[in-house]
């Protein structure tokens, strides 16, 4: 992140959010600030810049598709971006998230439900492809150029190479058809509006038609990893399936549609974590230590790969 976008993103959040900002005394506050993205709040606005690489384009036609879906993800307040110091930037209205102090209240049923919501919805636009894979991919190409010879590499390696090519984000995805979130995680909820509002989904970065199992491939693989209680999966999985979500069959096993999708997901949260624990010079801690023990254990993966 450059030194100067923070402060001018802060002045732009403040000017959109007030006719007159030089009169505005309401708080600032930055949710966000990563290198590939920053995000501030001001008032009940929120200005997001995204990643360096983000095409306009493609990320115009996602936000097209956040503003004909209102229901399931929240709209922008402006349907296309601007750009700010080279940065693209959206900007959204402000919403409630997630409290990561009370997991208990860990909305999973809602979460369900919009994914499925979402995987029935015809895009109403063509849209780019989901990016997860592509996500996935750049997280194992990053562990291989800064750690390659940390203990915790080779199983995570081992585990990528027995995806599938297009889990690997080497092949076309076999679904080109349903819309993706493409990086679900309870970040990517928030109450709008604020605080009692509905749920919705946000971040659109990564939205595209692909793969819908991807989008339960997190929670899934926490689940498998022992870092997701059997009865949250349990409730996470039932509402998908009672909202009609076709990413896995209506009853039965779920495996064989999620199998890939989770492997990957934990391969790339392992090489993560791995990156992170020798930029930082620590060892690996107990959560990241499940990650790469499950990359240890994976196999080939089997078939069926999933339907589209």
């Amino acid at each position: 992140m450059t030194t100067d976008l923070l402060p001018a993103l802060t002045a732009h959040v403040m000017a959109t959010a007030h006719a007159n900002p030089r009169t505005c005394h309401c708080a600032t506050a930055t949710l966000a600030a990563r290198e590939d993205a920053t995000v501030v709040r001001h008032a009940g606005t929120v200005a997001k810049a995204h990643a360096p690489d983000a095409d306009p384009a493609e990320l115009t036609l996602r936000l097209t598709v956040a503003t004909r879906l209102p229901g399931i993800l929240l709209p922008p307040l402006t349907p296309t971006p601007t750009e700010l110091h080279g940065r693209l930037v959206t900007h959204w209205p402000y919403g409630t998230p997630v409290d990561p102090d009370d997991p208990d209240a860990a909305p999973w049923e809602a979460a369900a439900t919009l994914l499925a919501l979402l995987h029935r919805a015809p895009a109403p636009t063509a849209v780019p492809p989901m990016r997860g894979p592509a996500k996935a991919a750049h997280a194992i190409a990053l562990l291989r150029a800064t750690a390659p010879d940390h203990p915790a590499t080779a199983p995570v390696l081992h585990a990528w190479a027995t995806l599938p090519p297009w889990a690997r984000g080497e092949a076309p995805m076999p679904d080109t058809a349903t819309l993706c979130h493409g990086d679900l995680h309870l970040g990517q909820l928030i109450r709008h509006p604020a605080h009692n509002g509905p749920w919705l989904l946000i971040d659109v970065d990564d939205l595209g038609t692909g793969v819908p199992e991807w989008d339960l491939a997190r929670p899934a693989a926490w689940y498998a990893c022992g870092l997701l209680a059997p009865d949250e999966w349990h409730r996470f999985l039932t509402a998908y399936r009672t909202a009609g979500g076709p990413a896995v069959p209506p009853d039965g096993d779920p495996w064989t549609a999620l199998d890939a999708p989770a492997r990957a997901l934990t391969a790339q949260t392992a090489a993560r974590a791995v990156t992170k624990a020798v930029a930082a010079g620590r060892p690996l801690d107990e959560v990241e230590r499940s990650l790469v023990d499950a990359c240890a254990r994976m196999g080939p993966v089997c078939p069926p790969a999933p339907s589209s």
